[in-house]
């Protein structure tokens, strides 16, 4: 499963990917105490937070277009059912079927974000949760090629009172080590897009930057790891925190209720 790992889809076991995987790990631990009842993760990846999951619902649906990474994880977790397919829509998914809906990291990649909020409140029953997170957008450090929005907090939140009862906003932020990780992340980021002196990161169509951004961004991961082992290799999700202020947050974490 290694094969599907790039500086996108994160992963546990690369070293320098640490602090980005607790960090994506962090909402599943949250999450952990607020599902219930039938699941579905809309967007499950490479499955990093079934574990936290599982034991807290009756029954786990999970969906993802990952072809080969659903194959495995099937086999890993029987008593999950897995679909394997593009979204949205939620193909064969019956309305008011779900009572918690969890889709971490997913929405920044949907063309027709009105539809994945449509689709999602569908498959809830009434009174369904629904926990949604993605990056906020004023606290990026450079124009991320794979996602064809960012969010402010203010905008997720308008997005989602178009369709749901009741809406609640917090943030993901992290302790001084979190901070000082992304402090010292930023700075090396802008060492490399000072040369970026004609703006073409944001210019250029997202297709042609996938292949240098994930160079680039390997290799600034790879040297921050290098130059701070210890700070890279200690954090833990522990460190990264819930907050009401998610203006200043370094994810945005969204609460509907149908």
């Amino acid at each position: 499963m290694a094969s599907v790992f790039t500086t996108e889809i994160t992963s546990g076991s690369i070293p320098s990917d640490n602090p980005i995987h607790q960090r994506l790990l962090k909402a599943y631990v949250w999450a952990a105490d607020l599902v219930s009842g039938h699941t579905l993760e809309v967007g499950c990846g490479e499955g990093r937070g079934l574990d936290l999951l599982l034991p807290r619902v009756t029954a786990l649906t999970a969906i993802d277009k990952l072809t080969n990474v659903i194959g495995e994880l099937r086999k890993r977790y029987p008593s999950i059912t897995f679909i394997d397919d593009f979204l949205p829509p939620l193909r064969n998914l019956a309305d008011n079927s779900f009572d918690c809906v969890v889709s971490f990291q997913v929405i920044e990649h949907i063309e027709d974000d009105h539809f994945f909020l449509k689709e999602i409140h569908r498959v809830l029953k009434p009174g369904g949760l629904a926990l949604i997170t993605t990056p906020n957008r004023p606290l990026s450090l450079s124009r991320n090629p794979w996602h064809v929005r960012e969010y402010t907090a203010s905008e997720l939140t308008s997005l989602a009172k178009k369709y749901f009862a009741s809406v609640s906003m917090k943030g993901l932020t992290g302790n001084d080590k979190v901070l000082a990780y992304y402090e010292r992340n930023k700075k090396s980021v802008e060492r490399i897009t000072r040369w970026d002196i004609l703006d073409l990161q944001y210019r250029l169509p997202a297709a042609w930057l996938r292949v240098p951004y994930e160079i680039l961004n390997r290799l600034n991961r790879n040297k921050l790891k290098t130059t701070s082992d210890e700070l890279v290799m200690s954090i833990r999700h522990d460190d990264y925190l819930i907050t009401e202020d998610a203006e200043h947050a370094l994810d945005l974490f969204l609460i509907v209720r149908k």
